[in-house]
């Protein structure tokens, strides 16, 4: 159980403080939540089956703003997310959490942050950014990885490379789907139906429904590259097989001709005059040789070569 006041930086306090100076941050497990939750007089009961959150959202009630927050792995964005979450009203928010995801954002908030209008809407404001703070530079690291798949492609293993760039897809399709709960988050708490934020101070969820668009709108570009490269990728391996379905066909060609005539020679009838002669061999075998260069002439005049 941790409490916080929201001064020029948060200032560690005890419950009985916390709302002495105005406004706080409150970071409760389930159970010391479900024992003090009458003291922030909220009038609310929180679903805290943590383990079962799978999306970030905030909802409005008469006289508390609710919600969860689901932050994804950034080191392995195909693992369920962390869940916890929170309550607040005009007075502060409380964060119930079973583990220590909310506490570590706040630890940097309060190693990073020094404000001169402290309030409640900037507090949040900085948690909402510790959540995307390095999202631009994965988002970064995937472009560039992407980029040097596409300059290898033609020398790539196939197995791999559609391997590579389908987790990329999911992964990144996993971070939209992030942002667009943020966006959803923040445009709630921009709407503001039970007036907890100072109307001056709305204007730092606005900036942040915009960074999250563009990191969104980064994600979409970042997912369809990783679509156009499979294209790109799939369409070359056409033309390959292509290529080797061309030549077989081609020496396919040139060999049934000689096929015939090894056939033809090859049956067992007792009277063929030409078995005798002394020069049927190197004809036979001159007439071969003929018609697989006139078959390699036409076929490269037609560019099937």
């Amino acid at each position: 159980m941790k409490y916080y006041q929201i001064k020029e930086t948060l200032t560690e306090c005890g419950p009985g403080e916390a709302a002495d100076f105005g406004q706080f941050v409150a970071v409760l497990s389930p159970d010391e939540w479900l024992s003090s939750m009458e003291a922030f007089d909220m009038g609310i009961e929180l679903d805290l089956s943590l383990g079962n959150i799978i999306t970030t959202k905030a909802e409005v009630n008469y006289d508390s703003l609710t919600g969860s927050f689901c932050i994804p792995d950034r080191e392995d964005l195909s693992a369920p997310g962390t869940g916890f979450a929170f309550a607040l009203d005009e007075k502060g928010i409380v964060f119930i959490d079973d583990g220590n995801t909310a506490d570590n954002i706040i630890s940097r908030i309060r190693k990073t942050k020094k404000w001169n209008l402290p309030s409640l809407e900037r507090f949040i404001y900085d948690f909402l950014e510790q959540i995307i703070k390095d999202d631009a530079e994965v988002l970064s690291r995937y472009e560039l990885e992407l980029s040097g798949i596409e300059d290898g492609l033609s020398d790539s293993d196939s197995d791999k490379v559609l391997l590579r760039l389908n987790e990329i897809r999911g992964r990144v399709r996993n971070l939209r789907m992030h942002y667009e709960q943020l966006m959803d988050f923040s445009q709630e708490l921009e709407e503001n139906e039970n007036s907890f934020f100072q109307p001056e101070n709305l204007r730092y969820f606005r900036l942040f429904t915009s960074r999250i668009a563009n990191l969104r709108d980064t994600a979409s570009f970042v997912r369809d590259y990783t679509v156009q490269l499979r294209e790109y990728y799939e369409s070359q391996m056409d033309l390959r097989q292509n290529h080797i379905m061309t030549v077989l066909t081609v020496i396919t060609s040139i060999f049934m001709p000689l096929t015939l005539i090894t056939g033809w020679y090859g049956m067992n009838f007792r009277y063929m005059p030409e078995l005798n002669m002394p020069w049927a061999y190197p004809t036979v075998f001159g007439l071969c040789a003929v018609i697989a260069v006139v078959c390699l002439v036409c076929f490269k005049k037609k560019k099937w070569l």
